[in-house]
C-alpha cells in the first residue's frame, strides 16, 4: 500500500513541474496556523508549484486538542472542518482539493462517514478510503488531501 501511495504522490508531483522550468518550481514547508502545533515534527501543507500536499487531519477540537464526541458522523464533519481550515490559510476551499485518501480505523464506518463526506465535495474529487488500526489519538478518521490552487 505504501508503495501504491507514494507512486500517487510521484505522479502528482511530477503532473505539477511538467509544465514549468525547474527554476520556476519549488518546495515550500508551510508553517501551521494552530500555534499549539508549531512544534509538530510535520507541516500542515507543503507547496509544490500549484499543488498543496495537506498532511492527514482528524476529527480533533484544535481549541481543546481533544477528539470531538458522537461518532464517526461527528469526528468525520470535524475532520473536514480542520482541513478547511487549512485551506483558507493558503487562500483556498475545498473545490480546490482534487485528491483525498481517507483512514478509517473501522471499515464498518463507511456509510455513515461517506454521508457526511459528500456535502463538503459536490465536485467529487478523486479518492482512496481504506481502514487501519491505531490512528492517532484513537481517532476514527483521518483524511490527507491533495489540492490544487487556480
Amino acid at each position: 500500500m505504501k508503495k501504491i501511495y507514494l507512486f500517487l504522490i510521484l505522479i502528482a508531483f511530477s503532473l505539477s513541474c511538467s509544465h514549468r522550468s525547474d527554476s520556476e518550481t519549488s518546495i515550500v514547508f508551510h508553517k501551521t496556523h494552530e500555534p499549539k502545533k508549531e512544534n509538530a515534527p510535520f507541516s500542515d501543507a507543503v507547496q509544490v508549484g500549484d499543488l498543496y500536499f495537506l498532511s492527514g487531519q482528524i476529527g480533533m477540537d484544535h481549541t481543546t486538542r481533544k477528539l470531538v464526541v458522537g461518532g464517526i458522523a461527528e469526528e468525520t464533519k470535524q475532520t473536514l472542518e480542520n482541513i478547511k481550515a487549512v485551506l483558507k490559510q493558503h487562500d483556498m476551499d475545498m473545490n480546490n482539493v482534487v485528491k483525498c485518501t481517507v483512514i478509517l480505523a473501522d471499515i464498518k464506518d463507511f456509510a455513515a462517514f461517506n454521508e457526511v463526506y459528500k456535502t463538503y465535495f459536490p465536485q467529487k474529487p478523486a479518492r482512496t478510503t481504506f481502514a487501519a488500526k491505531g490512528l492517532a489519538v484513537g481517532a476514527k478518521i483521518e483524511i490527507e488531501c491533495i489540492a490544487a490552487k487556480n
